[in-house]
């Protein structure tokens, strides 16, 4: 029998190739699904990485945005405190430097205002034997009000307390508590029984009780106090005469002013301005007060007053009184106000009434 020839492209061996070619094929597609996979896998978790990167971004712009208007806003908060604290050393350094200039003041007018009490002193004490018997039978047995002070002194015959409509102005300010700057400090935080208490007030209270008593029966007056602004002490009695001889409104009077509390600054301004409301104008103006003026019309904005202030409010403040009304002033002294007597007594000379810094004895 006849061997068959042995061909390459038999049909055995392309089955054998076409299975070795497909076994390839099969192993390439199982590899490359498993690559793919695997890609898409890490993709995908890249993919969600790039997403959370993404709004972290977003979150720390968002964060950025605000630490930087925090820092801004720190920033113009920290001008503001800067600009602040240098406008508290500023006003301290000017606080200072008031301090010592009244320092200076005092020290150096002292003694002139000792020398000016004393000729004033003098003078109480010439005009008293001058006119001791004038005073002694005028309105005698005529007085409005029983009054007698310690030892029955009555020896300021140099006050005039005639005329026919008497306005009587008595300073209720914070300073009117003391002679010292420190006790009226002290004072001014204390209740309204200490207050009424103060033994500079109390004799406030008794120079103006004497000289109601002290009234012609005939006349007719009012009282008024006065600190930031000005109050007839009667209630509903603004800018009205009363008859001295009505001991009913008299009690009223002196029972309102025995109810006054001091407090608050000085305005002269509102206690010669009260003159000019009233029809007709008083004839005569009797000042209870203890130093020159710390405010005018207005509350200054500084909060320091220097002895140059306290003047030129003065000067503001004689310009609303009416023309030819005398002012009759009795000066109950404080310290750190070295201007003070050398203006009242300007002011008696130029209104042609008088002026009196009395013993601390009187009434």
């Amino acid at each position: 029998m006849k061997r068959r020839s042995v061909s390459p492209f038999s049909l055995s061996f392309l089955d054998i190739m076409f299975c070795g070619f497909g076994a390839v094929v099969l192993l390439v597609l199982i590899l490359n699904h498993d690559t793919v996979q695997a890609r898409n896998e890490v993709f995908s978790d890249l993919r969600a990485e790039v997403v959370r990167l993404e709004n972290e971004v977003i979150v720390g712009r968002e964060n950025l945005v605000l630490a930087r208007n925090s820092l801004q806003s720190s920033q113009q908060k920290l001008v503001t405190m800067q600009g602040e604290a240098e406008r508290v050393l500023q006003s301290k350094i000017s606080i200072e430097a008031s301090i010592t200039q009244l320092e200076k003041d005092t020290s150096a007018n002292r003694e002139h205002v000792n020398r000016l009490k004393s000729d004033l002193r003098e003078l109480d004490s010439k005009a008293q034997d001058a006119r001791a018997k004038k005073d002694a039978s005028k309105d005698s047995g005529t007085k409005v009000h029983a009054f007698a002070g310690d030892g029955d002194r009555q020896y300021l015959t140099g006050l005039k307390l005639g005329g026919k409509r008497t306005l009587i102005l008595v300073d209720a300010s914070a300073s009117m508590l003391d002679a010292t700057l420190v006790n009226i400090i002290r004072l001014r935080n204390m209740g309204e029984a200490q207050k009424r208490s103060a033994p500079k007030w109390k004799r406030t209270l008794a120079v103006a009780e004497w000289l109601i008593s002290n009234i012609p029966v005939s006349a007719r007056f009012q009282v008024y106090t006065f600190n930031t602004g000005a109050r007839p002490v009667l209630a509903n009695t603004a800018g009205k005469w009363l008859p001295a001889g009505d001991a009913k409104q008299v009690a009223g009077v002196i029972t309102g002013l025995r109810d006054t509390i001091p407090g608050d600054g000085t305005s002269l301004w509102h206690a010669f301005s009260v003159a000019r409301k009233f029809t007709p104008r008083p004839d005569n103006i009797l000042l209870i007060t203890d130093s020159l003026p710390t405010q005018g019309r207005k509350k200054p904005s500084n909060t320091t007053v220097s002895s140059a202030d306290r003047v030129k409010l003065f000067s503001a403040a004689i310009k609303v009184l009416p023309s030819g009304v005398p002012v009759n002033t009795i000066l109950m002294p404080m310290e750190g106000d070295a201007w003070a007597a050398a203006s009242f007594w300007r002011l008696a000379v130029d209104t042609r009434g008088s002026f009196l810094t009395p013993a601390r004895d009187w009434p």
